[in-house]
């Protein structure tokens, strides 16, 4: 095994093999009980993370070995810096200007009511593991962590529907199969309580923005929040998501799962 990788993660998963970590067990039960729980408590967003730990399969270990192989990728492993204690930090924050990415996920943020922490909280509830020291997890608390910067890049809001649409990109970025099944699974249900939305076609065109971006895992997000939002859009690849845009705002508020 590689040194940067540290121990085998027998304390995340049992499943490895001579010191090579494989993966999760894919869950798939467990993942289509917590989708019910969350359809009929909207608010119970723990079963989001109930469904990701049930459906991570191999994309922790393959995420982290194309983040070595990526340009920078292996200095931001090495370092090893924790987003989490970045985008908690209001002083931090606050030096961002106008109009840069930095100043967009302060503003999402403070209109959300919303906290990184709070986030990483709701993940310890369902895997203590995620805060274990070792690469694997760092990996895994990354991609938790730029969560909610991915809804600022890509223009999706927080209704229904728009987290459908940026978990659907999540997954062509990150192939976990929790970001598929929650996506597929939002869509239909919005389908299903206002049928002439366009939910499907949004959450396929997300997915397709989402392939055609450049990877965004590797990023230097601490770099990132200091360009300009569209210049950082445009050098990133992420397209614009017109068919979610193209619903009104009002509609789309209103969106909800299973209605």
């Amino acid at each position: 095994m590689s040194p940067i990788l540290g121990d085998p993660l027998t304390a995340l998963d049992p499943l490895s093999a001579e010191g090579v970590y494989l993966g999760r067990k894919l869950q798939p039960l467990r993942a289509v009980r917590a989708f019910r729980r969350l359809v009929a408590d909207k608010e119970d967003t723990t079963q989001v993370f109930e469904i990701m730990e049930s459906l991570t399969g191999r994309s922790i270990p393959w995420g982290l070995r194309k983040l070595l192989r990526s340009p920078g990728g292996a200095r931001l492993a090495y370092q090893r810096a924790e987003l989490n204690e970045k985008l908690n930090d209001r002083a931090w924050l606050a030096q961002f200007e106008p109009g840069t990415v930095g100043a967009a996920y302060r503003a999402f943020m403070e209109a959300e009511n919303l906290s990184a922490e709070g986030l990483a909280m709701q993940s310890r509830q369902v895997r203590a593991e995620i805060e274990a020291p070792n690469l694997y997890a760092w990996y895994s608390r990354r991609i938790r962590d730029i969560h909610d910067v991915w809804h600022v890049l890509t223009g999706y809001g927080r209704d229904a529907l728009g987290e459908a649409c940026v978990v659907s990109f999540s997954y062509a970025q990150t192939r976990s199969l929790g970001f598929l099944f929650i996506g597929l699974g939002a869509a239909n249900e919005v389908k299903r309580a206002a049928r002439s939305v366009p939910a499907r076609r949004a959450v396929a065109q997300a997915w397709r923005n989402g392939r055609r971006a450049r990877w965004l895992p590797a990023q230097d997000y601490e770099a990132l929040f200091a360009e300009p939002l569209e210049t950082a859009r445009t050098r990133l690849g992420i397209r614009s998501p017109d068919v979610y845009t193209g619903i009104d705002p009002a509609v789309r508020a209103g969106l909800t799962l299973g209605g």
